[in-house]
């Protein structure tokens, strides 16, 4: 406790401290192009084109973090932006092969609740990945936690007054539907007669 009876606050590592001021962008690490470089040789004859698309998309590659949201941009002629709130994001992944620890990079897969089981969003090539992921957790917890009161109102439990009355709706509603059945069906049973 400090004199002024506050407790202070909780010390922040430097690689934390780079998400505190938001809007904030981020650009990839050098080693990213080694990584690319050197994965490119996979590629045997291709190597040329694949070492040159990856460059571009490097030399672009950007990442702008906000209040709101993440947004990944990168392209030189065909410009992509994929832009994800944090309330969308359901799950985040970090992964790194071998050579990505030898470069001390990684990446970090942010999944939504979207059909498609790839990740919407990869954020590639920077060094503090491990603040990224925290950051973007804390983020996703929070924008859910905004978002929890409304929910809760939306599933308070009903007054006995309000259930009886919302029973003796849907029984109204159900004897409607089968009045209607059975009017259907009746007409259906002399059309069958006849043909």
């Amino acid at each position: 406790m400090t004199e002024s009876g506050l407790s202070p606050p909780p010390a922040v590592s430097a690689d934390e401290a780079l998400f505190l001021r938001l809007p904030t962008v981020l650009h990839p690490h050098p080693n990213l192009v080694a990584y690319y470089s050197l994965s490119s040789l996979l590629a045997g004859p291709g190597f040329p084109i694949l070492l040159a698309l990856r460059y571009f998309k490097f030399k672009t590659l950007r990442y702008e973090l906000d209040e709101e949201g993440i947004t990944v941009r990168w392209g030189i002629l065909f410009r992509r932006e994929v832009s994800l709130t944090y309330a969308r994001i359901q799950d985040i992944h970090l992964s790194s092969n071998v050579l990505e620890r030898w470069l001390g990079i990684a990446k970090i897969q942010v999944q939504t609740a979207s059909g498609s089981s790839k990740a919407e969003i990869t954020i590639e090539g920077l060094q503090d990945f491990e603040a990224m992921r925290n950051f973007l957790y804390s983020r996703m917890r929070g924008a859910r936690d905004r978002a929890s009161p409304s929910a809760r109102d939306a599933t308070r439990s009903l007054t006995a007054g309000e259930v009886d009355a919302l029973t003796s709706t849907l029984r109204e509603v159900a004897a409607e539907v089968r009045a209607l059945r059975l009017g259907l069906e009746a007409g259906a049973a002399p059309e069958k007669k006849d043909g």
